[in-house]
């Protein structure tokens, strides 16, 4: 399980990287920037239409860049490009909710067992015999029965967030809202290294805050199942033993890289990350408490 773990978090950072390298040209290329058909004079420089965008760069562009952008295009004028990244950012994460909650509830549960999975693996470290590697693998399906978890669930979860953050990257680069917008009195068209070198220092202030919510919303889990143990053992009457987790070292590799590339692509999409990291800082305390909220339930029945 640990190797797909490391081979998945591999893939998204070749596909964020491979985002840091996807920028737009605007200077020789017409058919850049998405519009609405009613903003004026740049019907001869923009592509506007559905199907023009299909046949010229395929369904990816057509079926999520295009709506993304033109949805944000559409709201701008109503509240700002800022607000508009808000509205749109709670949209795409509201449907991806209500699509995967059920994996989410898995992914969390699958942190919270992972002692326990750890404790069966470390009763069968060195024998490497084909019988008690089965029974290895028995208990440990057993336990994800147990616990209703999917072990292939936050896969599920995470390729289907693929398209849509390559997407989301691809709109905010392509909306014209975006390149000729201000929010803050700042364009969100620059990267935060080009708003720092153009004297722009709130710039840093959208990084920050990205970091604080980023960091966040990647431990905010971890810190959970140590609050759980340690009530247990209180419960129990047994020490707290804090158990290392074997992913942390690659998810401060993963959130290295994150913040790394947010220096270099557009600061709309740092807005959109921070938007999306306090969203499922929400979800995971949603799901918690959901959570605890059954196992009370199914204590009470016993």
């Amino acid at each position: 399980m640990n190797k797909k773990k490391v081979l998945l978090l591999l893939a998204i950072l070749v596909l964020l990287v491979t985002m840091s390298g996807c920028s737009i040209p605007r200077e020789n290329d017409l058919n850049v920037l998405f519009a609405l058909d009613e903003v004026e004079g740049i019907k001869n420089t923009v592509l506007t239409s559905f199907s023009e965008v299909w046949d010229k760069e395929g369904f990816f562009s057509a079926i999520f860049i295009y709506p993304i952008s033109q949805f944000i295009n559409w709201l701008t004028p109503y509240t700002n490009v800022g607000v508009a990244i808000l509205l749109v950012t709670l949209t795409i994460n509201g449907v991806l909710l209500l699509v995967t909650f059920k994996q989410n509830v898995a992914m969390q549960r699958m942190q919270q067992i992972q002692p326990e999975v750890e404790r069966i693996q470390r009763k069968y470290e060195g024998k490497t015999d084909q019988a008690s590697q089965l029974r290895m693998s028995t208990e440990i399906q057993r336990l994800y029965k147990k616990y209703n978890v999917n072990p292939f669930g936050s896969l599920v979860v995470t390729f289907i967030q693929f398209p849509i953050i390559i997407a989301m990257y691809q709109a905010v680069q392509r909306a014209y809202a975006v390149a000729y917008g201000t929010f803050m009195g700042v364009s969100l068209e620059l990267t935060p290294i080009e708003g720092i070198q153009s004297g722009e220092w709130v710039y840093i202030l959208f990084f920050a805050v990205m970091l604080v919510f980023q960091v966040a919303s990647m431990l905010l889990p971890q810190w959970l199942n140590k609050r759980r143990a340690k009530k247990e053992a209180e419960l129990h009457h047994r020490p707290y033993k804090e158990t290392k987790n074997p992913m942390m070292s690659s998810m401060y590799i993963m959130m290295a890289v994150i913040l790394i590339l947010a220096l270099m692509w557009p600061t709309a999409m740092s807005f959109y990350w921070i938007i999306s990291s306090a969203i499922s800082i929400v979800k995971t305390l949603l799901i918690q408490y959901i959570m605890d909220r059954s196992k009370k339930k199914e204590e009470a029945t016993l």
